[in-house]
């Protein structure tokens, strides 16, 4: 953190005066922009499903869909129509009306929270001046929290509906991983909060023209970025949902229409927790450092809507990326993950961006900021290698764990549970050679002809 970037006077910080220019659209204007942001979300989901597929193909060393249109740019298309066009089937005893509401539930947050979202400063919009946001809010920033907060109940009351063991563990699966990750990101947008003196998603994109946030506060945009996968279900957080343990997790239950709900809701939430991130810490709709100088009034006019687009198109790719790179975690060490690093690395590093940043605004020396922050550095170095040291230690137990459960096991097949045939048993239904035994007195009076044994 420079000082530069500390100071309330150098850093002009947003005020909610930039909530002057809201409210006053004529009603055209706002039904305009409110159809714009349906269109682009369900635009942005027919080309992400698309590019997700293609992406990942050509990182596998394969082709990915390129048979529906150019390209393969009408997959996305055509599997939505598929999905509609199959027979919706609703399982007996479910609760009717609970299945039905929970994929709606679980969509429509995602499209209220985007609402919030500034693409663009004000702009000449049919004779009407008018900034490129379809509302903003006081507490703007808060509305992203609860709009993610309200879309679990979709996946829950989805589960809890379904009367499907299956569907049920998915459901909680689901609502113990938002409420852990959920934590993690709140704390995130405090430290944004902290250094921009707003809730307002304008204000905050107005305080970060000297230096984006991801730059100065970067510790809670890594740690955003990893809550917004876990966010939104995707691999390697997908635990919600995966295939291999519990078939379809809350969705196992849903078909057609239904389950295309659900699968739009995961894809808007990825459009919405993106946006988010290029608002709180990629600078919003600011051109990238340096394109000022090289191109006067990048800052005005439409301009801006295409940075704004670029860094959005960055963070979606991220999500892609670390679904074809990175394998699928366990359940315990996801929940471990969000309750045992990311909450507490968050409550250390808003302690130390409050602290500073207070010093700061009551005009304390330099010298005294410097020793803070090398304070601070110390004691999360210190406690970094103390966590080694028991990372280790827990390792080199759980080493020796298994390697005795292993020698225990290999004396006695049936140890740990479920009884398995020895491995010098004969496999019956086929012809193999029979396995020769293990101990050293049998060995030294086998004899060496092999004899085959019959399944029969």
């Amino acid at each position: 953190m420079t000082p530069a970037a500390l100071d309330p006077h150098a850093a002009q910080l947003a005020s909610e005066a930039t909530l002057d220019a809201f409210g006053q659209d004529p009603w055209w204007i706002t039904t305009i922009k409110a159809v714009a942001i349906f269109v682009f979300l369900m635009l942005c989901v027919l080309m992400m499903i698309m590019a997700d597929r293609k992406v990942m193909g050509r990182m596998q060393q394969r082709h990915g869909p390129n048979r529906m249109g150019p390209f393969g740019l009408l997959q996305s298309l055509f599997d939505g129509i598929k999905l509609s066009l199959k027979e919706d089937l609703i399982p007996r005893g479910v609760d009717r009306f609970v299945y039905i509401a929970a994929p709606m539930i679980a969509a429509v947050p995602a499209f209220i929270a985007f609402s919030v979202i500034p693409v663009g400063p004000e702009v000449n919009l049919f004779g009407v001046t008018t900034p490129l946001q379809l509302t903003d809010l006081p507490i703007a920033a808060l509305v992203v929290l609860a709009t993610a907060a309200l879309g679990v109940y979709g996946f829950v009351l989805g589960g809890w509906a379904s009367q499907s063991p299956y569907a049920l563990l998915g459901g909680l699966r689901a609502s113990a991983q938002v409420i852990s990750y959920e934590i993690a990101m709140g704390m995130s947008f405090v430290a944004v909060f902290i250094m921009s003196g707003t809730l307002t998603t304008s204000g905050i994109v107005e305080s970060q023209r000297g230096l984006w946030f991801a730059v100065l506060l970067l510790p809670s945009f890594l740690v955003y970025l990893v809550t917004m996968i876990g966010e939104t279900n995707r691999l390697p957080f997908d635990l919600a949902e995966g295939e291999g343990e519990i078939v379809g997790g809350f969705m196992t239950e849903y078909g057609s229409m239904k389950f295309t709900m659900f699968f739009l809701a995961e894809y808007v939430n990825m459009c919405t927790v993106a946006a988010v991130s290029v608002t709180l810490f990629l600078g919003g709709w600011l051109a990238p450092p340096g394109v000022s100088a090289v191109l006067p009034g990048a800052n005005e006019g439409w301009w801006p809507a295409l940075w704004w687009l670029l860094k959005f198109v960055c963070v979606m790719f991220l999500f892609i990326w670390a679904r074809g790179s990175l394998p699928r975690v366990r359940y315990d060490q996801l929940m471990k993950f969000g309750w045992k690093v990311l909450i507490p690395v968050q409550l250390v590093w808003i302690t130390a961006v409050a602290v500073v940043r207070m010093l700061v605004i009551d005009g304390a020396s330099p010298v005294v900021v410097g020793a803070v922050v090398a304070a601070f550095t110390a004691a999360t170095l210190a406690a970094f290698w103390a966590w080694v040291r028991y990372v280790r230690r827990e390792r080199a137990i759980e080493a020796r764990e298994r390697a005795e459960n292993a020698r225990r096991a290999h004396g006695d097949p049936s140890f740990g549970g479920f009884p398995v045939p020895p491995s010098t048993a004969a496999h019956y239904g086929s012809s193999v050679l029979a396995e020769p035994p293990r101990t050293a007195a049998a060995v030294a009076g086998r004899n060496d002809k092999r004899e085959e044994v019959s399944g029969a």
